[in-house]
């Protein structure tokens, strides 16, 4: 099973805007800082601003900041930008149980899910900068 590391990556970038939330940050500085590829940054920001989560300005000052304070964002919203699928899908096997496993097994991750994304709305990109701040 591939390893989805987006919604972290997306939540690094945006505590890396969040802590200078005035400047213009180009993806080629904020992958820079996270040791990654400006293309992972491109797109993740991509994806950002059409949820509206960041603002973007083209051209040889341009870059990327918050679209809105630091503090009106989750990380449940910053997780359905990025990821907003299902957590979990069901194996597509056949056999004389899966018939009965199965509706069962999906319930069980509506709720993991449900549990995932309520855990994720209780904290602000805020919150989570401050935090990090604080265990330096």
């Amino acid at each position: 099973m591939a390893v989805n590391t987006r919604f972290a990556t997306g939540v690094h970038a945006l505590a890396l805007l969040a802590v200078e939330p005035d400047v213009l940050q180009t993806s080629e500085d904020v992958a820079r800082k996270l040791n990654t590829n400006p293309v992972v940054i491109r797109r993740i920001f991509s994806l950002l601003h059409q949820a509206d989560l960041v603002e973007s300005q083209k051209g040889p000052n341009g870059g990327s900041k918050l679209a809105k304070p630091a503090k009106e964002i989750s990380l449940e919203d910053i997780y359905r930008a990025l990821d907003g699928g299902a957590l979990f899908h069901a194996a597509d096997l056949s056999g004389p149980m899966t018939g009965k496993v199965n509706p069962v097994l999906a319930g069980v991750f509506r709720s993991a899910e449900k549990a995932l994304r309520e855990e994720l709305s209780k904290t602000s990109l805020n919150q989570l900068v401050k935090k990090s701040i604080k265990k330096k």
